[in-house]
């Protein structure tokens, strides 16, 4: 059951520095902000590459749909596709963005759903995506891919979902980088991991109170952000930052 839509709560945030649609001008991250770019740089983690990968594109039509990463669809962003099931794994790889050429050119999608008869590597996209690849006519192609930051605006944000048989269910938005994993601090400071769904929630079976909460992110490359007093008074809560651009 999907709560309804309340004013947002955006709560503090402690940033810890240790995959974008159509590229764009990086978020920067507090002072760094001001600095030369090759002073900026060195402030920057450095990501490792991800590997590149190969296989198959083709395409589906109802990418304006909510798919299996329980995302809602953005209007006019139909750069999307839909992760062949090992490598989406357990929705691991839901909101992340990959960079895909084909014979045609070039495009970076963000992942909103599984597709379950795609072979490893393989991708199936939004017929705009495919478009910018290949001509529609030849319905399946050859695909070279790989992960990249996405081009986010603004901070991460939590979207809840709550049962009155008292599990709560967590999702992150908006990020840069995949997401790791969601931890929740409980009122001992104990980090409690949440479970990674299938669906892309995060969920506890265990009651963790009527909030507010403290909840750690970690992507997959070790950056953590860790947002204080997130108050689930509405359905989807603004966090406070975002995850750092990667050093070039």
């Amino acid at each position: 059951m999907r709560p309804s839509r309340r004013r947002a709560f955006a709560p503090s945030v402690a940033l810890v520095v240790l995959l974008g649609c159509e590229p764009e001008p990086e978020l920067e991250i507090g002072a760094a902000a001001a600095l030369r770019p090759s002073v900026r740089a060195l402030l920057l983690p450095r990501c490792p590459k991800p590997a590149e990968q190969r296989g198959e594109a083709t395409f589906y039509t109802f990418a304006h749909r909510m798919g299996n990463c329980s995302l809602e669809p953005v209007p006019g962003d139909m750069q999307v596709g839909a992760l062949n099931t090992a490598q989406y794994a357990r929705s691991a790889a839901c909101g992340a963005c990959v960079r895909i050429a084909g014979p045609k050119g070039e495009t970076t999608v963000r992942i909103v759903d599984r597709c379950p008869r795609c072979r490893h590597g393989d991708i199936d996209l939004s017929r705009a995506a495919f478009e910018r690849i290949a001509d529609c006519a030849e319905g399946r192609v050859s695909i070279r891919w790989r992960f990249v930051p996405c081009a986010v605006r603004g901070q991460i944000r939590y979207h809840f979902a709550r049962s009155r048989y008292g599990w709560t269910a967590l999702q992150v938005r908006n990020h840069r980088h995949a997401v790791a994993k969601l931890e929740w601090l409980d009122g001992a400071d104990r980090a409690v991991p949440l479970e990674r769904q299938n669906h892309n929630y995060f969920t506890r079976v265990s009651k963790m109170g009527p909030g507010p909460y403290t909840l750690r992110v970690t992507d997959v490359h070790g950056n953590t952000l860790t947002d204080a007093r997130v108050q689930d008074d509405s359905e989807e809560v603004a966090g406070s930052a975002q995850f750092p651009a990667c050093a070039p």
